[in-house]
Protein backbone atom coordinates (compact mmCIF):
# COMPACT_ATOMS: atom_id res chain seq x y z
CA UNK A 1 0.00 0.00 0.00
CA UNK A 2 1.52 3.27 -0.83
CA UNK A 3 1.38 6.17 1.45
CA UNK A 4 1.97 9.99 1.14
CA UNK A 5 5.28 9.69 3.02
CA UNK A 6 6.21 7.09 0.64
CA UNK A 7 10.60 7.35 -0.11
CA UNK A 8 10.39 10.26 2.40
CA UNK A 9 9.17 8.40 5.85
CA UNK A 10 12.78 8.78 7.64
CA UNK A 11 14.19 12.08 6.15
CA UNK A 12 12.67 15.43 8.06
CA UNK A 13 9.50 16.86 6.57
CA UNK A 14 10.55 20.31 7.03
CA UNK A 15 14.78 20.71 6.41
CA UNK A 16 14.74 24.32 7.82
CA UNK A 17 13.56 23.59 10.54
CA UNK A 18 16.09 20.80 11.17
CA UNK A 19 18.68 22.77 9.97
CA UNK A 20 17.97 25.52 12.69
CA UNK A 21 18.13 22.22 14.83
CA UNK A 22 21.45 20.96 13.82
CA UNK A 23 23.15 24.52 14.44
CA UNK A 24 21.71 24.55 17.80
CA UNK A 25 23.14 21.32 18.44
CA UNK A 26 26.52 22.10 17.02
CA UNK A 27 26.60 25.12 19.16
CA UNK A 28 26.21 22.95 22.28
CA UNK A 29 28.87 20.40 20.93
CA UNK A 30 31.16 23.67 20.41
CA UNK A 31 29.96 25.06 23.65
CA UNK A 32 30.86 22.04 25.52
CA UNK A 33 34.25 21.77 23.65
CA UNK A 34 35.09 25.61 24.61
CA UNK A 35 33.74 25.21 28.51
CA UNK A 36 36.01 21.54 28.89
CA UNK A 37 38.09 23.16 31.48
CA UNK A 38 34.66 23.63 33.58
CA UNK A 39 33.53 20.16 32.72
CA UNK A 40 35.42 17.47 34.90
CA UNK A 41 33.85 13.80 34.77
CA UNK A 42 30.54 13.80 37.39
CA UNK A 43 28.80 10.77 38.23
CA UNK A 44 25.74 9.94 36.28
CA UNK A 45 22.74 10.81 37.68
CA UNK A 46 20.63 7.77 39.43
CA UNK A 47 17.97 8.06 37.11
CA UNK A 48 20.06 8.01 34.27
CA UNK A 49 18.70 4.60 32.98
CA UNK A 50 15.07 6.20 33.54
CA UNK A 51 16.12 9.23 31.16
CA UNK A 52 17.34 6.92 28.57
CA UNK A 53 14.73 4.03 28.27
CA UNK A 54 13.54 4.07 24.71
CA UNK A 55 10.10 4.44 23.95
CA UNK A 56 9.81 4.41 20.39
CA UNK A 57 7.01 6.88 19.63
CA UNK A 58 8.83 9.20 17.80
CA UNK A 59 9.13 13.07 18.54
CA UNK A 60 10.36 16.20 16.88
CA UNK A 61 13.88 16.53 16.63
CA UNK A 62 13.65 19.89 18.49
CA UNK A 63 12.73 17.54 21.32
CA UNK A 64 14.86 14.91 20.58
CA UNK A 65 17.86 17.33 20.47
CA UNK A 66 17.00 18.93 23.49
CA UNK A 67 17.00 15.69 24.95
CA UNK A 68 20.59 14.85 24.14
CA UNK A 69 21.89 17.85 25.33
CA UNK A 70 20.59 17.25 28.66
CA UNK A 71 20.08 13.75 28.88
CA UNK A 72 23.09 12.53 27.64
CA UNK A 73 25.79 15.10 26.87
CA UNK A 74 27.01 16.33 30.24
CA UNK A 75 27.36 12.41 31.69
CA UNK A 76 30.73 11.91 29.81
CA UNK A 77 34.04 9.67 31.08
CA UNK A 78 35.30 13.28 31.38
CA UNK A 79 38.20 12.59 29.72
CA UNK A 80 38.10 16.25 28.13
CA UNK A 81 39.06 17.84 31.03
CA UNK A 82 42.85 18.50 31.11
CA UNK A 83 43.39 17.15 34.56
CA UNK A 84 41.91 13.94 33.09
CA UNK A 85 44.99 11.59 33.15
CA UNK A 86 42.95 8.71 34.15
CA UNK A 87 44.04 4.92 32.01
CA UNK A 88 44.83 6.09 28.71
CA UNK A 89 41.78 8.30 27.60
CA UNK A 90 42.38 10.36 24.45
CA UNK A 91 40.60 14.01 23.99
CA UNK A 92 39.44 14.86 21.30
CA UNK A 93 39.20 17.77 18.76
CA UNK A 94 37.23 20.26 17.59
CA UNK A 95 38.46 19.24 14.32
CA UNK A 96 37.41 15.51 14.80
CA UNK A 97 33.95 16.72 15.72
CA UNK A 98 33.39 18.29 12.38
CA UNK A 99 35.38 15.73 10.37
CA UNK A 100 32.68 12.79 12.15
CA UNK A 101 29.97 14.96 11.07
CA UNK A 102 30.98 15.01 7.30
CA UNK A 103 31.25 11.55 7.26
CA UNK A 104 28.29 10.78 8.81
CA UNK A 105 26.81 13.06 6.12
CA UNK A 106 28.62 11.11 3.59
CA UNK A 107 26.96 7.75 5.23
CA UNK A 108 30.18 5.68 3.24
CA UNK A 109 30.51 2.09 4.02
CA UNK A 110 34.58 1.55 3.69
CA UNK A 111 34.66 -2.38 3.18
CA UNK A 112 34.84 -1.44 -0.70
CA UNK A 113 33.92 -0.37 -4.11
CA UNK A 114 35.35 2.63 -6.16
CA UNK A 115 35.05 5.50 -3.55
CA UNK A 116 37.31 8.17 -2.70
CA UNK A 117 37.23 7.60 0.63
CA UNK A 118 39.51 4.53 0.06
CA UNK A 119 42.50 6.05 -1.17
CA UNK A 120 41.88 8.98 1.93
CA UNK A 121 42.48 5.50 4.13
CA UNK A 122 45.40 4.64 2.18
CA UNK A 123 46.81 8.14 2.63
CA UNK A 124 46.45 7.68 5.80
CA UNK A 125 48.32 4.14 5.55
CA UNK A 126 50.80 5.35 3.44
CA UNK A 127 51.29 8.08 6.23
CA UNK A 128 51.90 5.78 8.84
CA UNK A 129 54.18 4.03 7.14
CA UNK A 130 56.17 7.18 6.86
CA UNK A 131 56.21 7.44 10.65
CA UNK A 132 57.26 3.93 11.36
CA UNK A 133 60.07 3.99 9.22
CA UNK A 134 58.60 1.54 6.44
CA UNK A 135 59.82 1.81 2.52
CA UNK A 136 56.57 0.12 1.38
CA UNK A 137 53.64 -2.39 3.22
CA UNK A 138 50.39 -2.91 3.92
CA UNK A 139 47.90 -2.03 6.79
CA UNK A 140 44.33 -1.14 7.35
CA UNK A 141 42.56 1.35 9.69
CA UNK A 142 40.82 -0.37 12.62
CA UNK A 143 38.89 0.42 15.94
CA UNK A 144 41.71 -0.05 18.05
CA UNK A 145 44.58 -1.64 19.24
CA UNK A 146 42.25 -4.82 20.24
CA UNK A 147 41.20 -5.63 16.64
CA UNK A 148 44.50 -4.75 14.96
CA UNK A 149 46.45 -7.22 17.42
CA UNK A 150 44.06 -10.06 16.33
CA UNK A 151 44.48 -8.83 12.21
CA UNK A 152 48.44 -8.69 13.09
CA UNK A 153 48.70 -12.30 14.68
CA UNK A 154 47.00 -13.97 12.02
CA UNK A 155 48.83 -12.81 9.88
CA UNK A 156 51.86 -14.49 11.68
CA UNK A 157 49.97 -17.37 11.98
CA UNK A 158 49.49 -17.73 8.65
CA UNK A 159 53.07 -17.24 6.82
CA UNK A 160 54.05 -20.17 9.77
CA UNK A 161 50.64 -22.41 8.45
CA UNK A 162 49.33 -21.86 5.39
CA UNK A 163 46.99 -23.91 5.36
CA UNK A 164 44.92 -22.80 8.25
CA UNK A 165 42.67 -20.77 6.79
CA UNK A 166 41.22 -24.46 4.87
CA UNK A 167 42.48 -27.02 7.17
CA UNK A 168 42.05 -25.02 11.25
CA UNK A 169 43.92 -25.55 14.32
CA UNK A 170 43.51 -29.66 14.41
CA UNK A 171 46.92 -30.28 13.30
CA UNK A 172 48.73 -26.99 14.07
CA UNK A 173 51.20 -27.60 16.97
CA UNK A 174 51.00 -25.68 20.38
CA UNK A 175 51.55 -22.01 19.74
CA UNK A 176 53.52 -19.58 21.94
CA UNK A 177 53.67 -15.78 21.60
CA UNK A 178 55.79 -13.85 23.98
CA UNK A 179 55.53 -10.94 25.55
CA UNK A 180 56.46 -8.48 28.43
CA UNK A 181 55.56 -9.29 31.92
CA UNK A 182 52.42 -6.28 32.01
CA UNK A 183 51.88 -6.21 28.51
CA UNK A 184 48.92 -5.55 27.33
CA UNK A 185 45.80 -7.96 27.62
CA UNK A 186 44.94 -7.39 24.30
CA UNK A 187 47.49 -9.88 23.21
CA UNK A 188 46.01 -12.42 25.50
CA UNK A 189 42.81 -11.86 24.49
CA UNK A 190 43.55 -11.98 20.87
CA UNK A 191 44.83 -15.59 21.29
CA UNK A 192 41.65 -16.80 22.91
CA UNK A 193 39.76 -15.41 20.27
CA UNK A 194 41.88 -16.99 17.64
CA UNK A 195 41.32 -20.44 19.07
CA UNK A 196 44.71 -20.48 20.74
CA UNK A 197 43.65 -20.41 24.53
CA UNK A 198 45.50 -17.62 27.14
CA UNK A 199 48.19 -20.81 27.94
CA UNK A 200 49.50 -19.34 24.58
CA UNK A 201 50.88 -16.46 26.15
CA UNK A 202 54.14 -16.63 27.75
CA UNK A 203 55.13 -13.16 30.12
CA UNK A 204 58.09 -12.81 29.94
CA UNK A 205 60.49 -11.00 33.03
CA UNK A 206 61.01 -7.32 32.63
CA UNK A 207 62.84 -5.55 35.08
CA UNK A 208 61.81 -1.87 35.28
CA UNK A 209 59.02 -2.42 33.04
CA UNK A 210 61.56 -3.65 29.88
CA UNK A 211 61.25 -7.22 28.25
CA UNK A 212 64.64 -8.87 29.40
CA UNK A 213 65.54 -10.28 26.27
CA UNK A 214 68.03 -13.41 27.61
CA UNK A 215 65.14 -14.65 29.90
CA UNK A 216 62.88 -14.58 26.29
CA UNK A 217 65.78 -16.44 24.68
CA UNK A 218 65.58 -18.96 27.29
CA UNK A 219 61.75 -19.53 27.20
CA UNK A 220 61.64 -19.84 23.42
CA UNK A 221 64.63 -22.51 23.76
CA UNK A 222 62.63 -24.16 26.54
CA UNK A 223 58.90 -23.95 24.11
CA UNK A 224 61.17 -25.65 21.29
CA UNK A 225 62.60 -28.43 23.34
CA UNK A 226 58.83 -29.19 24.79
CA UNK A 227 57.64 -29.36 21.19
CA UNK A 228 55.86 -26.18 21.41
CA UNK A 229 56.07 -23.88 18.19
CA UNK A 230 57.15 -19.68 19.04
CA UNK A 231 54.91 -17.88 16.60
CA UNK A 232 55.93 -14.32 17.80
CA UNK A 233 57.51 -12.08 20.45
CA UNK A 234 55.64 -8.73 20.84
CA UNK A 235 57.53 -5.87 21.84
CA UNK A 236 55.49 -3.25 24.08
CA UNK A 237 55.99 0.21 22.77
CA UNK A 238 54.51 2.29 25.84
CA UNK A 239 53.52 0.01 28.63
CA UNK A 240 50.15 0.99 30.01
CA UNK A 241 51.61 0.51 33.57
CA UNK A 242 55.25 2.56 33.68
CA UNK A 243 55.42 4.37 29.97
CA UNK A 244 58.15 2.30 29.19
CA UNK A 245 59.71 0.73 25.90
CA UNK A 246 61.01 -2.76 25.23
CA UNK A 247 64.54 -2.76 23.17
CA UNK A 248 63.23 -3.00 20.11
CA UNK A 249 66.13 -3.87 17.82
CA UNK A 250 66.91 -6.56 20.40
CA UNK A 251 63.87 -7.88 20.09
CA UNK A 252 64.01 -7.59 16.20
CA UNK A 253 67.47 -9.85 16.31
CA UNK A 254 65.73 -12.50 18.60
CA UNK A 255 63.19 -13.18 15.94
CA UNK A 256 65.29 -12.80 13.07
CA UNK A 257 67.61 -15.55 14.65
CA UNK A 258 64.61 -17.75 15.56
CA UNK A 259 62.66 -16.60 12.54
CA UNK A 260 59.50 -15.62 14.46
CA UNK A 261 56.84 -12.53 13.84
CA UNK A 262 57.98 -9.40 15.67
CA UNK A 263 54.60 -7.80 16.07
CA UNK A 264 54.95 -3.92 18.37
CA UNK A 265 51.61 -3.38 20.61
CA UNK A 266 52.19 0.39 19.69
CA UNK A 267 48.95 1.89 20.81
CA UNK A 268 50.12 5.29 22.48
CA UNK A 269 53.57 4.65 22.58
CA UNK A 270 53.80 4.79 18.80
CA UNK A 271 53.31 8.70 18.55
CA UNK A 272 56.39 10.02 20.56
CA UNK A 273 57.95 9.24 17.33
CA UNK A 274 56.76 12.59 16.90
CA UNK A 275 58.20 14.37 19.44
CA UNK A 276 61.41 15.61 20.35
CA UNK A 277 64.39 13.77 21.14
CA UNK A 278 65.12 11.73 23.35
CA UNK A 279 61.66 10.74 23.54
CA UNK A 280 61.11 10.47 19.61
CA UNK A 281 63.95 7.47 19.99
CA UNK A 282 62.23 5.51 22.21
CA UNK A 283 60.90 3.41 19.67
CA UNK A 284 64.30 2.86 17.65
CA UNK A 285 63.86 -0.65 15.69
CA UNK A 286 59.92 -0.35 15.17
CA UNK A 287 60.98 0.18 11.74
CA UNK A 288 62.05 -3.43 11.52
CA UNK A 289 59.01 -5.23 12.66
CA UNK A 290 56.31 -7.72 10.63
CA UNK A 291 53.56 -5.19 11.99
CA UNK A 292 52.77 -2.68 14.64
CA UNK A 293 49.12 -1.71 15.93
CA UNK A 294 48.38 2.25 16.69
CA UNK A 295 45.13 3.85 18.27
CA UNK A 296 44.60 7.47 16.89
CA UNK A 297 42.07 7.97 19.30
CA UNK A 298 44.91 8.29 22.71
CA UNK A 299 47.54 10.33 22.62
CA UNK A 300 46.77 11.63 18.92
CA UNK A 301 43.11 13.54 20.32
CA UNK A 302 40.94 11.80 17.00
CA UNK A 303 38.05 11.01 18.79
CA UNK A 304 36.90 7.77 19.28
CA UNK A 305 37.02 5.10 18.08
CA UNK A 306 39.99 5.07 15.48
CA UNK A 307 42.64 2.28 15.14
CA UNK A 308 45.30 0.92 12.56
CA UNK A 309 47.57 -2.06 12.17
CA UNK A 310 50.19 -1.75 9.59
CA UNK A 311 51.46 -5.37 7.79
CA UNK A 312 55.00 -5.33 6.40
CA UNK A 313 53.85 -7.76 3.49
CA UNK A 314 50.95 -6.97 1.79
CA UNK A 315 50.85 -10.42 -0.22
CA UNK A 316 50.60 -12.00 3.23
CA UNK A 317 48.10 -9.76 4.34
CA UNK A 318 45.84 -10.67 1.61
CA UNK A 319 46.33 -14.17 1.51
CA UNK A 320 45.73 -14.04 5.23
CA UNK A 321 42.31 -12.51 4.83
CA UNK A 322 41.02 -11.77 1.07
CA UNK A 323 37.74 -13.44 0.76
CA UNK A 324 35.51 -12.37 -2.48
CA UNK A 325 31.81 -14.02 -2.51
CA UNK A 326 30.23 -13.45 -6.09
CA UNK A 327 27.95 -10.93 -4.76
CA UNK A 328 31.48 -8.97 -3.96
CA UNK A 329 33.39 -9.99 -7.60
CA UNK A 330 35.62 -6.71 -8.45
CA UNK A 331 34.48 -5.32 -11.93
CA UNK A 332 36.55 -3.13 -14.80
CA UNK A 333 34.05 -0.68 -14.53
CA UNK A 334 31.17 1.55 -12.22
CA UNK A 335 31.17 0.43 -8.39
CA UNK A 336 32.35 -2.74 -8.35
CA UNK A 337 35.40 -1.51 -9.22
CA UNK A 338 38.41 0.09 -7.62
CA UNK A 339 42.26 -1.69 -7.04
CA UNK A 340 41.69 -1.49 -2.95
CA UNK A 341 38.82 -2.90 -1.37
CA UNK A 342 39.83 -2.91 3.02
CA UNK A 343 37.63 -5.87 3.37
CA UNK A 344 40.45 -7.94 1.32
CA UNK A 345 42.61 -6.71 4.61
CA UNK A 346 40.48 -7.35 7.58
CA UNK A 347 37.43 -9.08 9.27
CA UNK A 348 34.45 -6.76 8.51
CA UNK A 349 33.04 -5.31 5.46
CA UNK A 350 30.94 -2.80 6.46
CA UNK A 351 33.07 -0.27 8.14
CA UNK A 352 32.73 3.44 8.69
CA UNK A 353 34.74 6.27 7.23
CA UNK A 354 36.63 6.93 10.70
CA UNK A 355 40.17 7.41 8.21
CA UNK A 356 38.48 10.86 7.60
CA UNK A 357 38.96 12.16 11.39
CA UNK A 358 42.63 10.81 11.15
CA UNK A 359 43.12 12.69 7.92
CA UNK A 360 41.72 15.82 8.71
CA UNK A 361 43.84 15.67 12.09
CA UNK A 362 47.26 15.39 10.41
CA UNK A 363 46.08 18.27 7.86
CA UNK A 364 44.47 20.54 10.01
CA UNK A 365 46.39 21.04 12.34
CA UNK A 366 49.89 19.48 10.98
CA UNK A 367 52.50 17.18 12.16
CA UNK A 368 54.75 20.12 14.29
CA UNK A 369 51.74 20.88 16.45
CA UNK A 370 50.77 17.55 17.19
CA UNK A 371 54.96 16.33 18.01
CA UNK A 372 54.95 19.70 20.08
CA UNK A 373 51.80 18.07 22.13
CA UNK A 374 53.53 15.14 22.38
CA UNK A 375 56.42 16.70 23.60
CA UNK A 376 54.66 18.75 26.23
CA UNK A 377 52.92 15.63 27.53
CA UNK A 378 56.33 14.35 28.33
CA UNK A 379 57.35 17.30 30.08
CA UNK A 380 54.30 17.12 32.15
CA UNK A 381 54.79 13.58 33.06
CA UNK A 382 58.76 14.69 33.97
CA UNK A 383 57.66 17.51 36.09
CA UNK A 384 54.79 15.68 37.95
CA UNK A 385 57.41 13.17 38.73
CA UNK A 386 60.03 15.58 40.50
CA UNK A 387 57.52 16.80 42.09
CA UNK A 388 56.17 13.53 43.97
CA UNK A 389 59.92 12.73 44.33
CA UNK A 390 60.38 16.67 46.32
CA UNK A 391 57.18 15.79 48.42
CA UNK A 392 56.63 14.72 52.00
CA UNK A 393 53.84 12.94 51.54
CA UNK A 394 54.68 11.41 48.45
CA UNK A 395 57.37 9.32 46.52
CA UNK A 396 57.97 8.00 42.58
CA UNK A 397 57.34 4.64 42.13
CA UNK A 398 58.93 4.39 39.13
CA UNK A 399 61.06 6.12 36.72
CA UNK A 400 59.44 8.58 34.35
CA UNK A 401 59.92 7.32 31.01
CA UNK A 402 57.42 8.85 28.74
CA UNK A 403 53.81 10.46 29.38
CA UNK A 404 53.63 8.39 32.59
CA UNK A 405 53.75 9.02 36.37
CA UNK A 406 53.23 6.40 38.44
CA UNK A 407 53.09 7.97 42.44
CA UNK A 408 53.09 6.22 45.79
CA UNK A 409 51.58 7.77 48.34
CA UNK A 410 53.55 7.75 51.60
CA UNK A 411 50.12 8.39 54.20
CA UNK A 412 46.61 6.94 52.83
CA UNK A 413 45.63 4.71 50.32
CA UNK A 414 46.02 4.91 46.42
CA UNK A 415 42.68 3.82 45.70
CA UNK A 416 40.68 6.02 48.57
CA UNK A 417 42.72 9.29 46.90
CA UNK A 418 41.84 8.55 43.66
CA UNK A 419 38.26 8.09 44.20
CA UNK A 420 38.58 11.18 46.33
CA UNK A 421 40.06 13.85 43.44
CA UNK A 422 37.77 12.16 41.18
CA UNK A 423 34.69 12.99 43.20
CA UNK A 424 35.65 16.51 43.28
CA UNK A 425 36.69 17.23 40.22
CA UNK A 426 40.03 17.89 41.12
CA UNK A 427 42.03 15.18 38.66
CA UNK A 428 41.60 11.94 37.72
CA UNK A 429 44.57 9.54 38.34
CA UNK A 430 43.44 5.74 38.06
CA UNK A 431 45.64 3.34 40.21
CA UNK A 432 47.91 0.19 39.16
CA UNK A 433 50.33 -1.88 41.05
CA UNK A 434 54.30 -1.47 41.51
CA UNK A 435 56.59 -3.78 43.23
CA UNK A 436 53.24 -4.95 45.24
CA UNK A 437 52.24 -1.34 46.12
CA UNK A 438 49.07 -0.08 44.83
CA UNK A 439 50.03 3.58 43.11
CA UNK A 440 48.29 6.75 41.48
CA UNK A 441 48.97 6.67 38.05
CA UNK A 442 49.03 9.97 35.35
CA UNK A 443 48.77 8.69 31.76
CA UNK A 444 49.05 12.25 30.41
CA UNK A 445 47.98 12.58 26.63
CA UNK A 446 45.55 15.09 27.03
CA UNK A 447 46.38 18.09 24.87
CA UNK A 448 44.90 20.91 26.91
CA UNK A 449 46.55 19.64 30.26
CA UNK A 450 49.23 22.58 31.58
CA UNK A 451 51.53 22.78 34.13
CA UNK A 452 49.54 24.88 35.96
CA UNK A 453 47.52 21.81 35.33
CA UNK A 454 50.40 19.45 36.82
CA UNK A 455 51.16 21.39 40.10
CA UNK A 456 47.35 22.10 41.24
CA UNK A 457 46.50 18.08 40.92
CA UNK A 458 49.69 17.92 43.25
CA UNK A 459 49.04 19.98 45.36
CA UNK A 460 45.64 18.78 45.68
CA UNK A 461 46.64 14.93 45.95
CA UNK A 462 49.27 16.08 48.96
CA UNK A 463 46.52 17.75 50.76
CA UNK A 464 44.26 14.59 50.25
CA UNK A 465 47.00 12.47 51.23
CA UNK A 466 47.96 14.82 54.70
CA UNK A 467 44.07 14.28 55.25
CA UNK A 468 43.96 10.38 55.33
Amino acid sequence: MTGTSEGHRLDPTDWSAFEADLHRVASACVARLRAARELPWQAPPEDMAARVAITGRGMPTTDLFDRIATDIMPHATGNTHPRFWGWVHGTGTATGVAAEMVAATMNANMGGRDQGGAEVERAVIKWLHDIAGWQDGSGLMTSGTSQATILALSCARMRAFPSVRADGLAALPEMRVYIAAGGHSCVKKALEVMGHGAAAIVQVPAPMGRMDVDALRAAIAADRTAGRHPLAVVGTVGSVNLGTYDDLNALADVARDEEMWLHCDAAFGFWTRLADAPWRDLSKGIERADSVAMDFHKWMAVPYSAGAVLIRDETLHLATFRERPEYLAAGADGLAGGDWWATDYGLELSRSFSALKVWATVEGLGMDALGAQITDNCRQAAHMGDLAQASDVLDLAAPVVSNLCVIRPLQGEASALAAQLQLSGEAVFSTTIVDGTSCLRAAIVNHRTTTVDVEAAVRALESAARAA
